[in-house]
């Protein structure tokens, strides 16, 4: 099996429970996984510390972080082949900047490059309602050969708690971008 080269952005929106479940399990399937590249914007640090209390983001020893300004990151160029970029929680402005080829940062490029690349783009887009504009852009990122996974969890597999419910998002998310994980699955036997 080819190992994956992943980029995970984290970008301010609510829903910080999302990038904590998805660097969990992106953890525990680290055996098809040749590289994780993390980029969170500031404001991505300020909610999770103020939705889920603590900085544990910066305790994914097995992750590479980088500055949201660093265009040396290797997923910066198309070079370095990353094969999949997974935004959670994507915020509408990011949506936006993505959607209009404004690379202002190391998030928005890396997604132009993985969409120039023809490559995966996943957006766990993380606001309700939407707007035109949100729904436009949305469009637009699709057309562009990206997916839009909202952050709706699922609830047919009774989950018991907030990281269960989250984790309805994350294996969607896993599955878009190709793991082969174990989790639960519509009418069949567990």
């Amino acid at each position: 099996m080819n190992k994956k080269k992943v980029v995970v952005a984290v970008t301010g929106a609510s829903g910080s429970i999302y990038a904590k479940v998805l660097f969990d399990k992106l953890a525990q399937l680290s055996d098809q996984i040749a590289a994780v590249g993390v980029v969170m914007s500031d404001n991505a640090k300020e909610v999770w510390q103020f939705e889920l209390g603590n900085q544990d983001y910066s305790s994914y020893q097995d992750f590479t972080f980088y500055n949201k300004n660093d265009f040396n990151a290797p997923f910066a160029s198309g070079s370095a082949k990353y094969d999949t970029m997974i935004i959670v929680p994507c915020s509408m402005g990011t949506l936006g900047r993505i959607a209009h080829g404004i690379s202002n940062d190391l998030i928005s490029r890396a997604a132009d490059v993985v969409l120039k690349e023809r490559r995966k783009l996943i957006a766990v887009v993380r606001d309700t309602p939407f707007s035109l504009i949100h729904i436009n852009n949305m469009k637009v990122v699709t057309e562009a050969g990206g997916i839009i996974c909202p952050a709706n969890p699922s609830f047919y597999s009774l989950p018991k708690t907030i990281e269960e419910v989250a984790g309805t998002v994350i294996s969607r998310v896993l599955d878009l971008a190709g793991f082969e994980q174990k989790s639960y699955r519509w009418n069949e036997k567990q």
